[in-house]
């Protein structure tokens, strides 16, 4: 990953570049000057664009889905309801306690042919939650790595599990019961996935709709009708 000036990332953000400089200066994006110039780090700013999908609530994340979606060269090949296939769907998962929903997860994925390494991906993931605890308080988490593994993945992929009790999976005191893991190839197709995912699990008719799935299939069909939904909205603001 490179630096980015101000502006190369005010044409990523779809910002102005005084925009960006008032951000920066106000410590509301990760920056350094270099020889009195802004510099920006690929990286950092590909972490605090994951920060914000996690705090930011519907109107915001069709802003930020907005902003990934316009970035150049780095769509999603394939949509939500294809990485995350009937094969990498359990309704339910026998799990009762974070390692081994993380470990589970892991090896569900690793059903799609996609990833090799299912023990590899779950220290990853492990160390990711052990950072910043994915669980959101309306009983899903997204579990993830801190970055792509690129050397266990031929492509991303996601696995969707619906646990039929719920339970304590972070520090806040929230239960957990609905589980995604999303294991994307790079950083840019990470963000898209996150953030959609997001906007996704938002709507508490798809969650009561996988609560109530009695098998994989019903649940994959659940999940193609959310992102049905998001893909119209966003055509209709196109």
């Amino acid at each position: 990953m490179e630096d980015l000036d101000v502006p190369k990332l005010a044409e990523y953000l779809h910002l102005t570049p005084e925009q960006v400089k008032k951000m920066a200066v106000r410590g509301r994006l990760p920056g350094r000057r270099v020889g009195g110039q802004w510099r920006f780090s690929e990286a950092e700013i590909h972490h605090w664009l994951e920060e914000q999908i996690g705090v930011s609530d519907a109107d915001e994340l069709v802003k930020v889905q907005r902003v990934l979606d316009r970035v150049p060269g780095q769509q999603v090949e394939r949509p939500i309801r294809e990485l995350c296939s009937i094969e990498t769907t359990a309704i339910p998962l026998n799990a009762r306690t974070r390692s081994s929903v993380i470990r589970s997860m892991c090896d569900l994925a690793a059903q799609s042919g996609l990833m090799w390494d299912a023990p590899a991906m779950a220290e990853a993931v492990k160390a990711r939650e052990k950072m910043h605890p994915t669980a959101l308080d309306c009983g899903v988490a997204l579990l993830h790595p801190r970055r792509p593994q690129t050397s266990i993945l031929a492509d991303s992929v996601v696995a969707l599990a619906v646990c039929p009790s719920a339970m304590p999976f972070s520090d806040t005191g929230h239960l957990t019961d609905i589980f995604f893991l999303i294991c994307s190839y790079d950083d840019a197709a990470h963000l898209r996935i996150l953030a959609k995912l997001s906007r996704m699990v938002a709507d508490g008719e798809l969650l009561a709709n996988l609560r109530g799935s009695e098998s994989a299939t019903q649940a994959h069909h659940y999940l193609c009708q959310a992102e049905e939904v998001i893909d119209d909205a966003c055509s209709g603001l196109a």
